[in-house]
């Protein structure tokens, strides 16, 4: 596994997503960081709304995703007013569970282009924040092909700059 230093800032005046990762640090509970926060901790200058992460989908992580949701004040985001609390269901399955916290939105995906948490464990790398705080990231040559495979408008448009930064990282690191 490798290690990223520190180059990113995780939090915002409305998303504070380090917060939500600390929340998750002390609940032990098992993820790996994918999607927009990911990119921009490899140093894509690309901006995110949400912490999208891919979770271990045993009984016992759901469980402290759950308390962990709870501390947070997490609710499904739903179309319309209804605050609907978080499922267990929603978060055993391969799909998204989207949720809205206190420090802003997390998203939990079962699995990401196919892929779920044992498959991804090894496409990723550990960014350290602070004296405490160790968080896994799915490397960006893994996140630049589950973008590709995914096939979304959205996804599409980051590709060029996921590439750019990819190149530009390994030439500033002879990798």
């Amino acid at each position: 596994m490798r290690h990223l230093p520190q180059t990113c800032v995780m939090q915002t005046q409305r998303f504070r997503f380090r917060t939500i990762l600390e929340v998750l640090d002390r609940f032990t509970v098992e993820h790996i960081v994918v999607g927009g926060v990911c990119a921009v901790a490899h140093g894509a200058p690309i901006t995110t709304f949400d912490l999208d992460l891919v979770h271990r989908r045993t009984p016992g992580n759901i469980d402290r995703i759950l308390a962990s949701l709870a501390e947070l004040q997490a609710y499904h985001r739903e179309p319309g007013d209804r605050r609907l609390a978080p499922r267990r269901a929603a978060l055993e399955g391969a799909g998204p569970s989207l949720f809205t916290t206190k420090h802003g939105s997390v998203d939990f995906i079962g699995e990401l282009s196919g892929r779920g948490f044992e498959q991804l464990l090894p496409h990723t790398v550990e960014l350290v924040l602070g004296a405490k705080l160790r968080i896994l990231l799915l490397d960006l040559e893994t996140l630049i092909e589950v973008k590709q495979e995914a096939g979304r408008p959205k996804d599409i448009a980051v590709l060029p700059t996921l590439r750019q930064t990819l190149a530009e990282n390994r030439r500033q690191h002879g990798g």
